[in-house]
């Protein structure tokens, strides 16, 4: 993590008066803070001198930073897919590594069925011929093989052993499920109940997926009813059953299926959603329960991906008499939809979400973990650029960086005194629950500076409600170094005005959604809009 600023979007030190007296520069009883941050290290605050001091030094000196270069995406480090372009400009700048071969041990499948003489042969000339055929099975699987290549090697095996095991038939039906071939899918039920007393849930949860999708589609409920009987069904048997039923016309069981889902607590997933959201463009009077659907989406910060989005825009412009008009929007900085010119939620918090979130942080990162991570030395032109932009800064560091190293000029370490006030701990300390501590308790205008993105701190949050708070206000009050070049001015990635996650008022929603193939780290959010509007 680099080193620790916070500063303040408003010129007054009175902000940060739990931990500094502006009257004075110097410090207000410390007791309260050391007690709550329950370390025992000494703070030292210093400012002062004149800021003109220091302008003869070397111009030859080159300093080390991280980012030296503007990458070529100047958007938040919060955006969607930012994780993913770093990493792919990190590797072609990055030295290429040898290709060392690498010993390829899946067998290869055949591409037509074999007569149980040429399988025999095969298995034969493999250097590992145990379990053979659960191996080449699954390298079917992987492959996408033929069925009848598949089929050619059960009678293979029923032949040259005289059984087929329990795992090998269960790769079979894997098979057969996910290549559609419903028939094959029954004669396995069938087999598999007559050979063996019980079902894993393995083979009952494939069982109710190839069944959903036939007119046997009943029978899956059948499967889920005895797979209740020993555990919780997963999210996916829902899933496939709750399609089944959409897919047959049967809207009230798909719903009854949907609420059962719920109240179990567990989490749907997005086929399930989109299956409901098709069943309303075909059955008229689940209104409430679809948009219920996305209020949970907004309570959880869930984001839809765009083969939803776009299911939801289609029912939305298909309810009679109401003149929804749905379209594909962006937001600009100042947080106004492109498309209808809305203004969206601020990603401030609100008073009671600010508290709430502060008395979190407090308890549970600050107080219930030790967490630490390293200071780096560089930061004189960051404290440089915030200072031209006229901010009051706070930087707390430890008291290495006061003396001279290899790395850290004790000259450039009096201009940062200089120019902020400083706190510098102990040397064990940890100085990130810190940061947290100084920037929440000074106040909910005020921003830090790091290029942590705090996914430690917001794991040791108890609740999803609070994490989800936590990034919110990570969001809007992070800055995040965009570029840094030797010489020139140091820019910051712009904080958003607004919130990404679902919202409406009244005659509005706006949804944002997962464009197809992007691909969205936890911490990331999505940069495109469906905007749906009634009409006047």
């Amino acid at each position: 993590m680099s080193s620790l600023l916070i500063l303040k979007t408003r010129i007054c030190l009175k902000y940060i008066s739990p931990l500094f007296n502006p009257s004075t520069a110097g410090f207000t009883p410390l007791n309260n803070v050391i007690s709550k941050l329950s370390v025992s290290s000494r703070l030292l605050c210093t400012k002062g001198g004149s800021r003109h001091a220091g302008n003869n030094r070397k111009e030859d000196r080159q300093r080390e930073f991280n980012i030296r270069e503007r990458l070529p995406f100047p958007k938040s480090v919060f955006a969607s897919g930012t994780a993913k372009r770093t990493a792919e400009y990190q590797k072609k700048r990055a030295e290429e590594e040898p290709d060392f071969p690498r010993k390829n041990k899946r067998v290869k499948p055949p591409d037509h069925p074999l007569t149980a003489s040429e399988w025999k042969s095969l298995k034969l000339t493999t250097p590992n011929p145990d379990r053979f055929d659960v191996r080449m099975m699954s390298s079917m699987l992987a492959d996408g093989t033929d069925i009848n290549v598949a089929k050619s090697l059960l009678a293979y095996v029923a032949m040259d052993t005289g059984t087929l095991s329990y795992e090998l038939l269960l790769r079979y039906l894997t098979l057969c499920v996910g290549s559609g071939h419903h028939s094959e899918v029954f004669d396995m039920y069938d087999i598999m109940r007559s050979r063996f007393r019980t079902l894993d849930t393995g083979a009952s949860s494939l069982f109710i997926k190839g069944f959903s999708r036939t007119e046997r589609w009943k029978e899956a409920l059948t499967i889920l009813e005895n797979i209740k009987r020993a555990i919780t069904p997963s999210p996916r048997n829902y899933g496939d059953t709750i399609a089944g039923a959409v897919l047959h016309g049967d809207g009230d069981t798909a719903w009854a299926l949907y609420a059962e889902l719920m109240e179990k607590g567990l989490i749907p997933n997005q086929e399930t959603w989109q299956a409901l959201f098709q069943c309303g463009l075909s059955h008229q009077g689940h209104e409430d329960g679809l948009q219920s659907i996305l209020l949970h989406m907004r309570d959880n910060q869930i984001y839809p991906e765009e083969t939803l989005a776009k299911d939801i825009k289609a029912w939305f412009e298909s309810l009679p008499e109401q003149k929804w008009i749905g379209s594909w929007s962006t937001v600009d900085p100042r947080g106004v939809c492109r498309s209808c010119q809305a203004e969206l939620e601020s990603i401030q918090l609100s008073r009671e979400e600010y508290a709430q979130l502060k008395d979190r942080v407090m308890g549970d990162v600050i107080q219930g973990r030790d967490v630490f991570n390293k200071t780096t030395p560089e930061l004189l032109e960051v404290v440089s650029e915030l200072e031209r932009q006229g901010l009051v800064i706070l930087v707390l560091g430890r008291k290495h960086m006061q003396r001279p190293s290899r790395s850290w000029d004790r000259h450039d370490m009096s201009l940062v005194q200089q120019k902020a006030h400083c706190f510098f701990t102990d040397n064990i300390s940890e100085d990130d629950p810190f940061l947290l501590y100084a920037t929440l308790h000074s106040g909910n205008h005020c921003n830090f500076v790091s290029r942590d993105l705090m996914r430690d701190h917001k794991a040791c949050l108890p609740d999803g409600a609070t994490r989800r708070l936590f990034f919110k206000w990570q969001r809007g009050h992070q800055l995040v170094l965009s570029s840094y070049t030797p010489g020139k001015r140091v820019r910051f990635q712009r904080i958003l005005s607004y919130d990404t996650i679902v919202q409406t008022h009244g005659g509005s929603w706006h949804i944002p959604y997962d464009e197809n193939g992007a691909e969205r780290c936890t911490y990331e959010v999505p940069q495109k809009w469906l905007c749906l509007t009634k009409a006047k």
